[in-house]
């Protein structure tokens, strides 16, 4: 294996990113309650930069549409800012033998509660994901014949991933916004919606536009803004600042709490992913991959320095324990499963209770793990099967755990480096965190949600059901960045929205927004973000005891009917989005709880986001020499995984019910002459079409 040189490493982890163009001036302005507000119109309007929502743009505007981009933070979301070790890239075809996408869909959907429809939509539009990111410039590996590197990640037992590194979607968004300014796609850079403007004709309840807030213009102090959109994607990525404990980047809100409360339907939010990362203190990523598999020693500290081989507590052998480790390479998420017979995700709730002791949890790269109790010192000559072949096969069989980082992965240690922190001399603390909502909007095949004319894609769209290969999450934007972007060209856009018909809601929310200086009852911004955060991470972590749950959502209800009543107290006008933020956040808090309760209630297991914990568990996590028995939980019911929980708000209360996954026609009764007719005229855009 050659030596990589340092301008390549660079190139690789330090990802310059393009300079867009700003949106031209307003088209109009509108006096409301005497502030100024400055009003765009587009044909549509992607909400988010990440790598979902460029290409929702990129596909959009070659289509012809007339496309707008609005951003929070241009480059500062979880595509640009997020990653793992060699962030995966999910591809259809697996390593040096083609794929079979009936195959790829069940993988895609074999953990359940995902629409069978949507998952062989993203096993087939995974080709054309990635061909069209290759023609844009992203640096996917190759060997000398043109095919594309691939490996082994989680949920995902062929070997369908790839990557360019650590900074895989960051390089995604780079190309694609290169993309965007070659088209001359216009941007509003510092920018995010608050609220979601419908029209109410008696056609029906459709979308209109979006009310943001613009820091780049002056007309007014609060930068209100107004954007009428015949159709909206968004694509904001997942509510990041739900949790204490989470992997994002700082600021990441999402839309979803926006179109919870537009009484958007949404769905899944029992499910997301919880797994080992850098705390969000210091520099937020995933320990996934090499990380893990260059079997690095883990232990913990207390406040007086002594350190804790903790690790050894629970697995039988030196081993055992390495070999565990290892796995959290391609089996990071934790997966409730998996803490019993002495697999991975023990090692998850290890650091759990370790960090409950009020430990803090490292893991160094400058020894090697040492051995449990009365058992052999650890060795390479000592591993199980599946993580000697991989360690032989990429010639990482050096002395120390940072030769082998070095060996397979050195951009992993760039990375840190670029962020402050030498692998090679200092220790990493880490934690188990938020890392993905997989719930989100409730989309239809081609990603268009409840609400007529607004689409979600990417994250905050809640397409994926319980688990997914590593990797899927950026193919599902791909693809549905792609899908709705089709759709969207064939719909009538000729009938623009008008800004009497979203007057009355404009002028209700200025009303509300100049009403948080005066508001001597509000609630505190930061008083409000610190419960809701230490509720989710408490309550409705990856461990989860049943008996916490009523409660837990009694004080979510009950902080939202108080944060819907006396709003917030704001006393500058460039903090009014933190009371949208923390409003739509409570909503999304109640939402996600109530969902559990319910599953609870229907008699619910544990699955991949969490292990739901009782005494009346069936399956009690066995250790070396801990009792584990408070952690026995409950299985999952083969029957929950064949729906979906969806829930809806209508402005004082969610309802919620269970709706079944989606199916879909074989694929061998669709015939081209047959076929090519509905594809010419339009019929396979409309809702009810199916293939005979």
């Amino acid at each position: 294996m050659p030596q990589v040189p340092q301008e390549i490493l660079d190139a690789l982890t330090r990802v310059d990113m393009p300079t867009v163009s700003n949106i031209h001036e307003a088209s109009e302005t509108i006096d409301v309650d005497g502030l100024k507000i400055p009003v765009h119109s587009c044909e549509c309007l992607v909400l988010g930069s990440g790598a979902a929502g460029l290409r929702a743009a990129v596909e959009a505007k070659r289509a012809g549409v007339d496309v707008v981009v609005a951003s929070m933070s241009l480059y500062g979301g979880t595509s640009a800012c997020s990653g793992s070790d060699k962030q995966t890239l999910h591809t259809a075809g697996t390593s040096n033998n083609g794929d079979n996408f009936k195959k790829l869909a069940h993988d895609i959907g074999s953990g359940g509660c995902m629409d069978q429809d949507t998952a062989y939509i993203e096993a087939i539009g995974s080709l054309g994901a990635f061909a069209g990111l290759q023609y844009l410039g992203l640096p996917l590996p190759q060997d000398r014949f043109g095919a594309v590197l691939r490996y082994q990640t989680d949920h995902d037992e062929v070997g369908r991933a790839t990557s360019c590194g650590p900074r895989t979607s960051r390089l995604m968004v780079k190309v694609l916004a290169e993309e965007a300014v070659r088209l001359n796609i216009p941007f509003l850079r510092k920018c995010e919606g608050i609220e979601i403007l419908k029209d109410k004709s008696a056609d029906g309840e459709r979308i209109a536009g979006v009310l943001l807030i613009d820091r780049e213009q002056e007309a007014n102090e609060y930068g209100l803004s107004i954007m009428l959109a015949t159709c909206v994607v968004l694509a904001t990525g997942g509510p990041g600042e739900l949790y204490r404990d989470s992997v994002y980047p700082k600021h990441c809100y999402g839309s979803l709490g926006m179109a919870v409360e537009a009484g958007v339907e949404v769905c899944n939010l029992t499910e997301s992913q919880f797994g080992i990362g850098t705390r969000r203190t210091e520099f937020p990523w995933n320990l996934s991959g090499t990380y893990v598999q260059v079997l690095p020693y883990i232990y913990s500290t207390d406040d007086e320095g002594n350190e804790y081989n903790f690790l050894a507590d629970y697995y039988r052998t030196t081993q055992e324990l390495v070999s565990n480790v290892f796995r959290k390479g391609y089996q990071w998420p934790f997966h409730a499963t998996r803490m019993a017979d002495y697999n991975s995700s023990l090692v998850d709730l290890a650091i759990f209770i370790e960090s409950q002791k009020g430990r803090t949890v490292l893991m160094d790269f400058n020894r090697n793990p040492l051995a449990v109790p009365d058992d052999q010192e650890f060795s390479l000559d000592r591993l199980d099967d599946d993580v000697a072949t991989y360690l032989k096969n990429n010639e990482a069989l050096q002395e120390l755990p940072i030769q082998r980082l070095d060996r397979m992965n050195p951009l992993a240690i760039e990375l840190y480096k670029m962020h402050g922190h030498d692998l090679r001399t200092d220790p990493l603390p880490f934690n188990v965190s938020n890392q993905h909502m997989n719930g989100g909007i409730a989309v239809d095949s081609w990603n268009h949600s409840s609400l007529n004319g607004c689409y979600a894609v990417g994250e905050v769209a809640g397409t994926h059901g319980v688990t997914r290969p590593g990797g899927a999450a950026l193919n599902a934007g791909q693809v549905g960045g792609m899908r709705c972007a089709q759709h969207i060209a064939q719909v009538d856009r000729s009938n623009a929205p008008t800004i009497s018909a979203v007057e009355a809601q404009i002028k209700h929310a200025v009303t509300y927004v100049k009403q948080l200086a005066d508001n001597a009852e509000g609630h505190d911004v930061a008083a409000v973000r610190d419960e809701i955060q230490a509720r989710m991470s408490d309550k409705a972590g990856f461990i989860c005891m049943i008996d916490d749950v009523p409660d837990a959502l009694a004080a979510a209800q009950q902080l939202r009917s108080a944060v819907l009543e006396k709003s917030f107290s704001i006393n500058k006008s460039n903090r009014v989005a933190d009371a949208f933020r923390w409003r739509h956040l409570s909503l999304v808090s109640e939402a996600v709880l109530m969902a559990m309760d319910h599953y609870i209630k229907q008699g619910g297991g544990s699955r991949g986001a969490r292990a739901y914990c009782s005494a009346n568990g069936t399956v009690a996590p066995q250790a070396r020499s801990c009792d584990l028995s408070a952690y026995s939980y409950v299985e999952e019911k083969d029957e929950h995984k064949s729906h979906k929980l969806v829930l809806q708000f209508d402005g004082d209360s969610f309802s919620i019910n269970e709706a079944a996954i989606r199916d879909h026609e074989d694929p061998a009764i669709i015939f081209f002459e047959k076929n090519w007719s509905h594809y010419l005229t339009g019929g396979i855009y409309n809702d009810d079409f199916k293939h005979q």
